[in-house]
């Protein structure tokens, strides 16, 4: 490489076909030197008197030279050890322990350029990735199948971290939402594939079929606030010198990120809990549970804290009541009078200073007096029996003077990169393992964990593939 560099063709080149040229024969000689590093691990194997698999059994015999290939991010190698073998028994190869090599044919660091590009992307476009970057093809199922390995251990993880610290005055705000995603039919839950199969025509679509194709992926959010209080001018200033006033929204800080498309609502629910509690274990700080309105997500989080002995302020999201107040609005305004958005704003205000029953009875009584049939008033009523439904968790005065968030912002967003953005592709449908992959790896990054979380994958890995297999889990010194 270095003789062609100085040579008068290379002169004559780009500084891009420099590049193109570097990198096809850089990555041949790295490929080279890894070879070689192999091989040189393999003249140095010594014969062991005694191998013993983890049920207590001795392989007797010794197979010198046994080789097995490796697709590695410079390209393919070939691994030769020695065997230890026994009539009946699977073969034993201490040296791919000390290797750590995969049980695949695809190295760890293959696995780890998957994992990062199946977050981001299509599998196509991560097979894709993968081969500009080394040289190496490698198919989109293959792709898939190095993605969910890789986060086999994400729950393990955050399950074996120790407390991080927090300050006192922060309060800890747990967050949760669900978002469809097309599944296979074998990847539907039983329900939802009964529902599918009964609506199945042959040529097209038919009504409801689309929704039925789909499985819930459950997201959790949980991280630290500094308390900001604020009052209704804050949020909805009623003229410009309130607006120049107004104090700006709680900053969230060591977001958390968990999804799954395998646990119901109630489990990641359990693992926002314990995520609360690693962060705040002695319940000293303000623990606050922010949600769209879903009664079953409210009454999940009640038996939480319940089990738990946790106190935990349950804020149903401004926004959505917002949306179902702009609904009602148009039940008693035409399209473009602009008296609609004095009306919102007036009830709204009013939300937030803490009189929900009164603007329900204000909705109804309006649409009464206007004399609406029930076609024409139903928004209406939909609005008012919401306000009256969630009215438990409708506090917001408290949650202003306390400095707690009010918007599921940080939710909402959570759902859109880490479900809508990878999983909503055009024509994507998903089977478990993979769709469960996805959703975990793109949060463990978002968490900024994925650093931390690799050499703790490498090494459970070391203890399944390999220390498992041997007596007391001790692979004997070469």
């Amino acid at each position: 490489m270095v003789n062609w560099l100085g040579g008068e063709h290379a002169m004559a080149m780009t500084h891009g076909q420099l590049e193109e040229r570097l990198h096809v024969d850089g990555l041949v000689l790295l490929r080279q030197m890894l070879q070689d590093s192999l091989d040189l691990h393999a003249s140095r194997e010594r014969r062991l008197q005694t191998v013993t698999d983890a049920g207590g059994a001795g392989r007797g015999s010794a197979e010198f030279g046994r080789e097995r290939g490796l697709a590695t991010i410079f390209g393919d190698v070939v691994v030769a050890r020695i065997a230890y073998r026994a009539p009946g028994r699977a073969d034993l190869h201490p040296a791919d322990a000390v290797l750590n090599l995969p049980a695949e044919k695809h190295s760890h660091g293959l696995r780890r350029i998957a994992a990062v590009e199946a977050a981001r992307g299509s599998f196509d476009a991560a097979a894709a990735a993968i081969t500009r970057a080394s040289g190496v093809r490698i198919g989109k199922r293959q792709v898939e199948n190095l993605a969910t390995r890789a986060g086999v251990d994400i729950d393990a993880f955050y399950a074996a971290r120790a407390p991080g610290p927090g300050a006192d005055t922060d309060a800890v705000v747990m967050t949760y939402d669900a978002k469809g995603v097309v599944m296979r039919p074998e990847a539907l839950r039983e329900a939802t594939a009964r529902n599918a199969a009964s609506r199945k025509l042959s040529t097209r679509l038919s009504r409801g079929e689309k929704r039925y194709r789909k499985r819930m992926a459950e997201v959790a959010c949980v991280y630290d606030l500094t308390p900001t209080p604020r009052t209704v001018a804050d949020i909805l200033p009623a003229s410009d010198v309130e607006r120049d006033k107004a104090r700006p929204a709680p900053t969230a800080h060591g977001k958390w990120l968990t999804a799954s498309v395998t646990d119901d609502a109630a489990a990641v629910i359990t693992a926002g809990f314990n995520e609360a509690a690693r962060r705040d274990p002695d319940h000293q700080r303000d623990w606050v549970a922010l949600v769209d309105g879903n009664a079953h997500q409210i009454a999940r989080i009640h038996a939480e804290a319940h089990t738990r002995k946790a106190n935990v302020t349950i804020v149903v999201d401004f926004i959505h009541v917002i949306e179902y107040l702009w609904k009602a609005a148009w039940c008693f305004f035409t399209e473009g009078d602009r008296r609609v958005e004095a009306w919102v704003r007036e009830h709204a205000r009013a939300i937030l200073a803490g009189r929900a029953g009164i603007v329900a009875a204000a909705i109804r009584r309006k649409a009464t007096y206007h004399g609406l049939d029930p076609g024409q008033r139903q928004a209406a009523d939909t609005a008012a029996t919401y306000l009256t439904n969630k009215k438990p968790w409708l506090d917001y005065p408290t949650a202003l003077a306390a400095g707690w968030p009010i918007a599921t912002g940080v939710i909402e967003g959570a759902c859109r990169y880490l479900v809508k953005d990878r999983m909503d592709i055009t024509g994507a449908r998903w089977g478990l393992p993979g769709a469960e992959a996805v959703l975990k790896l793109p949060a463990l990054i978002s968490n900024a964990d994925f650093d931390d979380y690799w050499p703790w994958h490498l090494a459970q890995e070391q203890q399944r593939t390999h220390n498992a297999r041997y007596l007391n889990g001790v692979i004997p010194a070469r």
